[in-house]
């Protein structure tokens, strides 16, 4: 499966990330010593079920590395028009391209065996879309300080994985239903014309579980949609904010320092010999001393 990773959006003066990222793309904030999209550019290529690797938003003069083919796309301007970009791409590739995974730039802690298992996961039905959650419990076990936003629901605190799973043609259809979620996502009141004002409410009310929400929204907007259930927080623990970029900088230098130590040799200690001289060694040398007293007293006769 091909990967898109969107890496396009530039820290504005009003963004609290804006005095990291020096007018420069987000995805290239330096984390413990890497640009921010390089460890996520390391678990996609130590990822087996990834096979290339579409970057919109930056080019090579950015001179990142991947183990998988790396292509790149400019930065169409808006978000939904980077991911029909970046699908467009994938077909291009390969037009038998069915699957896609769309991957956010700012989730450095991901692992490639992660990666996998989402792969995994996704290819035994046949949806739409795969959205991942994650459990309240797991994120702040993992992440106890990240302060993280969670959506309340009857049977679930839970935030969403900035890695998720789509099927090609959701970048040919819907599209303006897209283009109306993406761009009111961070006003429910607006939302609420989408998804209707009763589901709304139920979600404020905590009066409908994860199941019956997907369910419901996938009718709404006519696709078959899949909650992905993350047992890992590593691929829902983005970087927003200062906080959230100093914690994940502590985590990765942490992790570095561990595989540093574990790929050193050990060095052996010395070990002092203890064993006692054999008596025939002891006889060589009385002779050996003896013999040269007698050297001396007869140089001393001689004087």
């Amino acid at each position: 499966m091909d990967a898109i990773i969107t890496a396009g959006g530039i820290p504005q003066p009003e963004d609290p990330l804006y005095p990291y990222s020096n007018g420069n793309s987000k995805a290239l904030i330096d984390v413990a010593g890497k640009p921010m999209i390089q460890w996520v550019l390391d678990a996609l290529g130590n990822a087996k079920k990834v096979d290339k690797v579409i970057i919109i938003g930056l080019s090579p003069k950015n001179e990142l590395v991947c183990k998988k083919p790396l292509y790149y796309i400019s930065n169409q301007g808006r978000m939904l028009s980077n991911i029909v970009a970046g699908v467009n791409k994938a077909l291009e590739l390969d037009n038998k391209t069915q699957y896609v995974l769309l991957v956010s730039s700012d989730i450095p802690t991901l692992k490639g065996e992660m990666v996998d298992w989402l792969v995994n996961t996704c290819r035994k039905t046949k949806d739409d879309l795969y959205y991942g959650v994650c459990p309240r419990e797991v994120m702040e076990k993992r992440f106890p300080d990240s302060k993280r936003t969670y959506t309340k629901l009857k049977d679930i605190e839970l935030c969403g994985a900035d890695i998720n799973v789509t099927h090609v043609r959701m970048a040919t259809e819907h599209l303006d239903m897209w283009e109306s979620l993406i761009g009111t996502r961070k006003s429910p009141l607006k939302q609420a014309g989408i998804i209707g004002l009763g589901t709304l409410i139920r979600v404020f009310t905590r009066n409908i579980g994860l199941d019956e929400l997907v369910a419901v929204v996938s009718e709404r907007i006519g696709i078959k949609g899949r909650a992905i259930m993350w047992s890992h927080a590593e691929p829902c623990m983005d970087v927003d904010k200062p906080h959230q970029l100093e914690l994940l900088r502590k985590d990765l230098a942490k992790q570095q320092k561990k595989a540093t130590a574990k790929a050193s040799p050990k060095k052996k200690p010395k070990v002092k010999s203890t064993a006692k001289p054999s008596s025939g060694a002891k006889k060589v040398a009385a002779f050996a001393a003896a013999r040269t007293l007698t050297k001396s007293k007869a140089k001393s006769k001689k004087k």
